[in-house]
């Protein structure tokens, strides 16, 4: 089953990332947070949930604000490797994240 990763910053500003299976088959689940955790702490991001515990879906919405609408835009391999993560860690065939709107789906 293919899978798809939309990152969108606004109307018009969606930018599509499609991955094969086997490609997210190959990334473990932890292997693919402790990459988000990593990004997430080099991008100095700010934690949302005042307890400072940090979930998977605050990482992957923080690590593509402060990784910035540029890189997506480019479509790059941090980029490509921003989806895949995504798609590993959260287990999912298509994930949207709206960084405008903060949320997942």
């Amino acid at each position: 089953m293919p899978h798809h990763v939309i990152v969108s910053f606004g109307e018009e500003r969606e930018y599509e990332f499609p991955l094969a299976d086997a490609e997210v088959a190959e990334i473990d689940r932890d292997a693919a947070r402790a990459w988000l955790a990593k990004e997430f702490e080099d991008l100095e991001c700010e934690p949302t949930n005042p307890m400072g515990k940090v979930l998977v879906l605050d990482m992957v919405l923080n690590v593509a604000k402060y990784g910035g609408e540029a890189r997506f835009r480019d479509g790059g391999a941090w980029a490509k490797d921003f989806a895949l993560m995504t798609a590993a860690a959260l287990s999912r065939s298509a994930i949207r994240v709206d960084v405008a709107g903060f949320t997942v789906g």
